[in-house]
Protein backbone atom coordinates (compact mmCIF):
# COMPACT_ATOMS: atom_id res chain seq x y z
CA UNK A 1 0.00 0.00 0.00
CA UNK A 2 1.52 3.34 -1.27
CA UNK A 3 2.06 6.10 1.63
CA UNK A 4 2.18 10.02 1.58
CA UNK A 5 4.67 12.40 2.00
CA UNK A 6 3.13 13.12 5.38
CA UNK A 7 2.36 9.97 6.51
CA UNK A 8 6.81 9.24 5.66
CA UNK A 9 7.10 12.21 7.84
CA UNK A 10 4.97 11.09 10.73
CA UNK A 11 6.79 7.62 10.79
CA UNK A 12 10.12 9.61 11.01
CA UNK A 13 9.35 11.95 13.34
CA UNK A 14 7.78 8.97 15.45
CA UNK A 15 10.72 6.92 15.36
CA UNK A 16 13.15 9.77 16.20
CA UNK A 17 11.07 10.84 19.57
CA UNK A 18 11.36 7.14 20.18
CA UNK A 19 15.43 6.94 19.71
CA UNK A 20 15.87 10.36 22.06
CA UNK A 21 13.48 8.47 24.35
CA UNK A 22 15.50 5.33 24.46
CA UNK A 23 19.17 7.59 24.24
CA UNK A 24 18.08 8.86 27.41
CA UNK A 25 20.22 7.45 30.26
CA UNK A 26 18.64 5.88 33.05
CA UNK A 27 19.60 7.59 36.56
CA UNK A 28 19.78 11.07 34.51
CA UNK A 29 16.81 13.14 35.85
CA UNK A 30 14.27 14.29 33.26
CA UNK A 31 12.33 17.97 33.61
CA UNK A 32 8.94 17.40 34.41
CA UNK A 33 7.82 19.72 31.70
CA UNK A 34 9.78 17.63 28.82
CA UNK A 35 8.51 14.45 30.14
CA UNK A 36 4.77 15.54 30.08
CA UNK A 37 5.81 16.69 26.70
CA UNK A 38 7.12 12.80 25.59
CA UNK A 39 4.36 10.95 26.98
CA UNK A 40 1.60 13.81 25.82
CA UNK A 41 3.70 13.37 21.94
CA UNK A 42 3.28 9.31 22.70
CA UNK A 43 -0.23 9.22 23.19
CA UNK A 44 -0.87 11.63 20.08
CA UNK A 45 0.87 9.33 18.09
CA UNK A 46 -0.72 5.83 19.15
CA UNK A 47 -3.85 7.93 18.64
CA UNK A 48 -2.60 8.63 15.14
CA UNK A 49 -1.69 5.27 14.66
CA UNK A 50 -4.86 3.67 15.67
CA UNK A 51 -6.83 5.95 13.81
CA UNK A 52 -5.04 5.22 10.44
CA UNK A 53 -5.99 1.44 10.64
CA UNK A 54 -9.40 2.17 11.06
CA UNK A 55 -11.46 1.78 7.97
CA UNK A 56 -13.57 5.33 7.13
CA UNK A 57 -16.45 3.08 7.57
CA UNK A 58 -15.20 2.02 11.14
CA UNK A 59 -14.82 5.76 12.08
CA UNK A 60 -18.16 6.74 11.20
CA UNK A 61 -19.80 3.67 12.82
CA UNK A 62 -18.07 4.75 15.80
CA UNK A 63 -19.24 8.22 15.56
CA UNK A 64 -23.03 7.68 14.91
CA UNK A 65 -23.25 4.67 17.95
CA UNK A 66 -21.96 7.14 20.20
CA UNK A 67 -24.01 10.09 18.89
CA UNK A 68 -26.83 7.61 18.97
CA UNK A 69 -26.19 6.37 22.74
CA UNK A 70 -25.87 9.98 24.35
CA UNK A 71 -29.49 10.93 25.61
CA UNK A 72 -30.78 14.79 23.74
CA UNK A 73 -30.24 17.20 26.15
CA UNK A 74 -31.88 20.26 26.38
CA UNK A 75 -29.60 21.95 24.08
CA UNK A 76 -31.75 20.21 21.26
CA UNK A 77 -34.65 22.27 19.65
CA UNK A 78 -36.74 19.35 19.47
CA UNK A 79 -36.17 18.16 22.79
CA UNK A 80 -36.41 21.80 24.22
CA UNK A 81 -40.03 22.25 22.64
CA UNK A 82 -41.26 18.95 24.14
CA UNK A 83 -40.45 19.65 27.41
CA UNK A 84 -42.26 23.28 27.17
CA UNK A 85 -45.61 21.51 26.26
CA UNK A 86 -45.11 18.92 28.98
CA UNK A 87 -43.43 16.34 28.26
CA UNK A 88 -41.00 14.19 30.95
CA UNK A 89 -38.20 12.34 29.77
CA UNK A 90 -39.17 8.92 30.15
CA UNK A 91 -42.93 9.18 29.07
CA UNK A 92 -44.67 7.90 26.01
CA UNK A 93 -45.72 10.67 23.31
CA UNK A 94 -49.20 12.44 22.93
CA UNK A 95 -51.80 14.00 24.99
CA UNK A 96 -52.67 10.51 26.45
CA UNK A 97 -49.44 8.35 27.08
CA UNK A 98 -50.59 6.36 23.90
CA UNK A 99 -47.33 7.02 21.83
CA UNK A 100 -43.94 5.41 21.41
CA UNK A 101 -41.42 5.78 24.69
CA UNK A 102 -38.59 4.91 22.49
CA UNK A 103 -37.47 6.49 19.51
CA UNK A 104 -37.79 5.32 15.70
CA UNK A 105 -34.54 2.88 15.07
CA UNK A 106 -32.40 4.12 12.67
CA UNK A 107 -31.64 1.63 9.68
CA UNK A 108 -28.55 2.40 8.09
CA UNK A 109 -28.31 0.95 4.53
CA UNK A 110 -24.66 0.14 3.89
CA UNK A 111 -24.85 -2.00 0.70
CA UNK A 112 -24.97 0.06 -2.97
CA UNK A 113 -27.63 -1.48 -4.15
CA UNK A 114 -30.83 0.54 -4.77
CA UNK A 115 -34.38 1.19 -2.73
CA UNK A 116 -36.39 -2.15 -2.91
CA UNK A 117 -33.61 -4.18 -3.85
CA UNK A 118 -34.11 -5.96 -0.28
CA UNK A 119 -38.08 -6.27 -0.45
CA UNK A 120 -37.63 -7.82 -4.16
CA UNK A 121 -34.92 -10.14 -2.87
CA UNK A 122 -37.69 -11.41 -0.15
CA UNK A 123 -40.32 -11.58 -2.24
CA UNK A 124 -38.58 -13.62 -4.75
CA UNK A 125 -37.40 -16.11 -1.86
CA UNK A 126 -40.93 -16.51 -1.23
CA UNK A 127 -41.47 -17.02 -4.91
CA UNK A 128 -38.92 -19.99 -4.45
CA UNK A 129 -40.32 -21.40 -1.63
CA UNK A 130 -43.46 -21.19 -3.05
CA UNK A 131 -42.38 -22.94 -6.60
CA UNK A 132 -40.29 -25.61 -4.64
CA UNK A 133 -43.12 -26.51 -2.43
CA UNK A 134 -45.02 -26.96 -5.48
CA UNK A 135 -42.66 -29.32 -7.45
CA UNK A 136 -42.98 -31.48 -4.78
CA UNK A 137 -46.27 -31.75 -4.19
CA UNK A 138 -46.93 -32.74 -7.50
CA UNK A 139 -43.91 -35.01 -7.49
CA UNK A 140 -45.96 -36.43 -4.37
CA UNK A 141 -49.28 -36.65 -6.61
CA UNK A 142 -47.23 -38.47 -9.83
CA UNK A 143 -46.36 -40.85 -7.05
CA UNK A 144 -49.46 -41.69 -5.36
CA UNK A 145 -51.06 -41.93 -8.62
CA UNK A 146 -48.32 -43.91 -9.85
CA UNK A 147 -49.15 -46.27 -6.96
CA UNK A 148 -53.07 -46.47 -7.50
CA UNK A 149 -52.21 -47.06 -11.31
CA UNK A 150 -50.11 -50.37 -10.44
CA UNK A 151 -52.51 -51.39 -7.77
CA UNK A 152 -55.21 -51.28 -10.12
CA UNK A 153 -53.49 -53.50 -12.82
CA UNK A 154 -52.39 -55.77 -10.23
CA UNK A 155 -55.94 -55.71 -9.29
CA UNK A 156 -57.11 -56.33 -12.66
CA UNK A 157 -54.70 -59.08 -13.69
CA UNK A 158 -55.52 -60.59 -10.66
CA UNK A 159 -59.07 -60.54 -11.24
CA UNK A 160 -58.59 -62.11 -14.87
CA UNK A 161 -56.44 -64.97 -13.45
CA UNK A 162 -59.85 -65.60 -11.08
CA UNK A 163 -61.83 -65.44 -14.28
CA UNK A 164 -59.85 -67.67 -16.07
CA UNK A 165 -59.64 -70.32 -13.38
CA UNK A 166 -63.42 -70.39 -13.03
CA UNK A 167 -63.66 -70.87 -16.78
CA UNK A 168 -61.16 -73.77 -16.86
CA UNK A 169 -63.21 -75.56 -13.89
CA UNK A 170 -66.55 -74.93 -15.50
CA UNK A 171 -65.27 -76.52 -18.88
CA UNK A 172 -63.78 -79.32 -17.11
CA UNK A 173 -67.44 -79.70 -14.94
CA UNK A 174 -68.89 -79.40 -18.38
CA UNK A 175 -66.89 -82.07 -19.94
CA UNK A 176 -67.24 -84.58 -17.24
CA UNK A 177 -71.16 -83.74 -16.89
CA UNK A 178 -72.25 -83.88 -20.77
CA UNK A 179 -70.12 -87.28 -21.13
CA UNK A 180 -72.49 -89.00 -18.40
CA UNK A 181 -75.36 -87.73 -20.13
CA UNK A 182 -73.99 -88.98 -23.19
CA UNK A 183 -73.25 -86.06 -25.25
CA UNK A 184 -70.53 -86.83 -27.45
CA UNK A 185 -70.14 -83.60 -28.69
CA UNK A 186 -70.14 -79.41 -26.75
CA UNK A 187 -72.66 -77.09 -27.42
CA UNK A 188 -69.48 -74.63 -28.40
CA UNK A 189 -65.79 -75.60 -29.05
CA UNK A 190 -64.95 -73.45 -25.68
CA UNK A 191 -67.52 -75.27 -23.66
CA UNK A 192 -65.06 -78.21 -23.11
CA UNK A 193 -61.46 -77.66 -22.38
CA UNK A 194 -59.38 -77.34 -25.55
CA UNK A 195 -57.08 -80.89 -26.77
CA UNK A 196 -54.18 -80.42 -28.53
CA UNK A 197 -55.58 -81.26 -32.04
CA UNK A 198 -57.85 -78.26 -31.07
CA UNK A 199 -55.02 -75.78 -30.21
CA UNK A 200 -53.40 -76.73 -33.10
CA UNK A 201 -56.37 -76.70 -35.30
CA UNK A 202 -57.40 -73.27 -34.31
CA UNK A 203 -53.87 -71.66 -34.77
CA UNK A 204 -54.16 -73.10 -38.29
CA UNK A 205 -57.61 -71.59 -39.06
CA UNK A 206 -56.36 -68.10 -37.68
CA UNK A 207 -53.57 -68.47 -39.74
CA UNK A 208 -55.83 -69.00 -43.06
CA UNK A 209 -58.69 -67.15 -42.05
CA UNK A 210 -59.83 -63.47 -41.00
CA UNK A 211 -62.05 -63.98 -37.27
CA UNK A 212 -65.24 -62.80 -38.98
CA UNK A 213 -66.59 -62.37 -35.14
CA UNK A 214 -65.31 -60.79 -32.54
CA UNK A 215 -64.19 -63.43 -29.89
CA UNK A 216 -65.37 -63.50 -26.30
CA UNK A 217 -63.81 -61.95 -23.54
CA UNK A 218 -63.45 -64.49 -20.30
CA UNK A 219 -65.93 -62.74 -18.16
CA UNK A 220 -68.81 -63.22 -21.01
CA UNK A 221 -67.60 -67.00 -21.66
CA UNK A 222 -67.79 -67.92 -18.35
CA UNK A 223 -71.12 -66.46 -17.52
CA UNK A 224 -72.71 -68.10 -20.74
CA UNK A 225 -70.90 -71.48 -19.37
CA UNK A 226 -72.31 -71.46 -15.88
CA UNK A 227 -75.98 -70.69 -16.97
CA UNK A 228 -76.15 -73.64 -19.28
CA UNK A 229 -74.26 -75.95 -16.78
CA UNK A 230 -77.00 -74.68 -14.12
CA UNK A 231 -79.82 -75.30 -16.66
CA UNK A 232 -79.16 -78.30 -18.00
CA UNK A 233 -76.62 -79.89 -15.30
CA UNK A 234 -78.41 -77.90 -11.96
CA UNK A 235 -74.53 -78.19 -11.24
CA UNK A 236 -72.70 -74.70 -9.07
CA UNK A 237 -69.08 -74.43 -9.71
CA UNK A 238 -68.68 -72.83 -6.74
CA UNK A 239 -70.98 -74.75 -4.88
CA UNK A 240 -69.31 -77.87 -6.01
CA UNK A 241 -72.40 -79.53 -6.30
CA UNK A 242 -75.18 -80.82 -8.84
CA UNK A 243 -78.58 -80.56 -7.30
CA UNK A 244 -81.46 -82.23 -7.63
CA UNK A 245 -83.95 -80.35 -9.04
CA UNK A 246 -84.31 -76.34 -9.90
CA UNK A 247 -86.26 -76.18 -6.22
CA UNK A 248 -83.51 -76.85 -4.57
CA UNK A 249 -81.07 -75.41 -6.26
CA UNK A 250 -83.24 -72.06 -5.63
CA UNK A 251 -83.16 -73.23 -1.77
CA UNK A 252 -79.50 -74.32 -1.02
CA UNK A 253 -77.05 -72.41 -3.82
CA UNK A 254 -76.23 -68.19 -2.94
CA UNK A 255 -76.72 -67.13 -6.47
CA UNK A 256 -74.52 -67.69 -10.21
CA UNK A 257 -72.11 -65.46 -9.49
CA UNK A 258 -68.61 -65.67 -7.06
CA UNK A 259 -69.34 -62.34 -4.97
CA UNK A 260 -72.66 -64.34 -4.16
CA UNK A 261 -70.50 -67.03 -2.93
CA UNK A 262 -67.92 -64.98 -0.70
Amino acid sequence: MSTTVEEEEEDYMSDAFLSSIQDVKPGIPVPRRVKESYEKEQKHMESNVKNRQKSLKEVEKERRDTVLNEALSNENKGFALLQKMGYKKGQALGKKGEGIVEPIPLNIKMGRSGIGHEEMKKRKAEEDLQNFRRKIQMRQQAEEQATDDFRLRMRSKKEEQKLEGDLRRSQRACLQLDEQKGVGCPREVWYWPPTDSQEDDSETEEDEDEVKEEELSTLHKLQILTSYLRGKHLYCIWCGTAYEDEEDMQSNCPGDTAEDHD
